[in-house]
């Protein structure tokens, strides 16, 4: 993977430091998952629970969220997460990236600004996901949730990849689509930055007061260069 370089961003527009990293988000920011992800969940409780409409629309309120502690809150089975776990590598070849997505992180690698990746997903499956799609030699890390000790909405996560990107939490944000990911920002002292182009409760996230609100990944070029919010 690249190791960090020197960026050349601005985090916010009422300070003039530089951005030193920006942590993405996975599903729902970099890749659209959710088909894959539904399909997954459906398997995984037809086989474990048996019988009856799975609940999948509940089960997408706690994304961002590591999958056993999901199980635990819905008081689902953690004997799920094994099959939800091979379907996802089974079906993984059917994941898209999002349209822009390659473009702004190539970008932003261009003007020497470091990566990482931090996500619900574990570290084996978000980085054979990124390797498939040809994305993974442009982050510095990929973190999963099965790495640390408190996965979001925690800080744990975003503070390793701080600490691999040697980036301070005043010159860093983190893009995630969820009320967890916005939470493990702000708790690690980052900006945070509610992308809002996948399948993500709009309402809900923007109820969060996110620092910056993206519509397009293109957008995300536009606040590095020039800490503009876009609403």
């Amino acid at each position: 993977m690249n190791s960090p370089g020197t960026s050349q961003c601005l985090v916010r527009d009422d300070q003039a430091e530089p951005v030193s990293g920006v942590v993405f988000d996975l599903d729902g920011v970099l890749v659209d998952s959710f088909a894959v992800m539904r399909q997954a969940f459906t398997t995984a409780y037809a086989e474990v629970v048996g019988d009856g409409d799975p609940p999948f629309e509940e089960y997408e309120r706690h994304l961002g969220r590591y999958f056993p502690d999901i199980m635990r809150i819905m008081g689902l089975p953690l004997d799920m997460e094994a099959p939800f776990v091979r379907e996802s590598y089974r079906l993984a070849h059917l994941v898209p990236v999002y349209d822009g997505v390659p473009e702004m992180l190539r970008q932003l690698r261009a003007r020497g600004v470091p990566l990482a990746v931090a996500t619900g997903k574990s570290g084996p499956r978000a980085r054979s996901l990124l390797e498939q799609l040809g994305l993974l030699d442009l982050f510095a890390v990929v973190i999963g949730s099965d790495e640390v000790a408190r996965p979001k909405p925690a800080p744990d996560i975003v503070l390793k990849a701080l600490g691999v990107l040697g980036s301070a939490p005043s010159r860093t944000i983190m893009v995630g689509d969820a009320v967890t990911d916005l939470a493990s920002a702000r708790s690690a002292g980052v900006t945070a930055i509610a992308a809002l182009w996948g399948e993500t409760d709009e309402e809900t996230l923007l109820a969060e007061n996110p620092d910056a609100v993206l519509r397009s990944p293109a957008e995300l070029l536009t606040v590095c260069l020039d800490g503009s919010r876009a609403r």
